[in-house]
């Protein structure tokens, strides 16, 4: 059965290697994502399904590679998931990797959808992982991995702040905040493509197959806030084990 939904931002600053000594702006949200992934190992979940967004245009499940490095990031820390061989790993992919070495999130398969792949397909995937894991014996989480909007401070990457990019992500913090579900799922792609946000298909999945999971959530939030311009989410689902 789904135990557990944890969420972390697909940041490469998070590797340490990647950041420097320098980066004392990282230090809070890899704290955070350190809690949230202890939180979430706390639940006693067997198995870990990692939900994550493809860095290139596509749509549907996508294949990749188990293995690879953040050599595109400036150093190349290698990280490995399975032995199966494809194109290179996503972002997503290899912060999934990370997380799972260092927060001993193991076993752990990936499930990365096209960025592309509309919010009915989302739902119909998410539905589908929902309704395997409720037949299920084992103790499941899913590790979430995606950020939201890119433009929330001056010097962000999205170039500026603009107050569409702080209303939606503001949205999204309180939506898993609150662990609603119905707005994740109802989140637009045109928007959130217009306005950088990187984790809208990882979040529709995830909500779907809470919402076929049938049972309360307790939802906690450790950390949202845009060091870099970027908004990054650190935050657990529990779902009740006596429904």
């Amino acid at each position: 059965m789904l135990a557990v939904v944890v969420f972390v931002p697909s940041a490469p600053l998070l590797v340490p290697e990647l950041a420097g000594p320098a980066a004392f702006d990282t230090e809070p949200v890899r704290a955070a994502v350190d809690d949230v992934v202890g939180d979430g190992r706390a639940a006693g979940a067997d198995r870990w399904i990692l939900v994550g967004a493809s860095d290139d245009p596509a749509t549907g499940v996508v294949q990749e590679s188990g293995s690879g490095g953040f050599g595109r990031f400036g150093v190349d820390v290698r990280v490995r998931l399975h032995d199966g061989t494809g194109p290179r790993m996503s972002l997503s992919a290899l912060i999934g990797a990370w997380l799972r070495e260092r927060g001993g999130l193991d076993p752990m398969e990936p499930l990365i959808v096209g960025r592309d792949t509309a919010p009915g397909d989302c739902a119909t995937l998410g539905a589908g992982l929902g309704q395997g894991l409720r037949d299920c014996a084992d103790r499941v989480g899913l590790l979430v991995v995606g950020d939201g909007s890119y433009a929330l401070t001056p010097k962000s990457p999205g170039g500026e702040r603009r107050e569409s990019a702080v209303a939606l992500n503001d949205a999204i913090v309180a939506a898993v905040g609150d662990a609603d579900t119905r707005t994740l799922a109802a989140l637009d792609p045109q928007a959130c493509a217009a306005e950088g946000v990187a984790g809208r298909v990882a979040w529709q999945v995830a909500a779907a197959a809470v919402e076929q999971a049938g049972r309360p959530v307790v939802a906690k939030t450790r950390y949202a806030d845009a060091p870099f311009g970027v908004g990054y989410i650190a935050a657990t689902w529990t779902l009740d084990d006596r429904s």
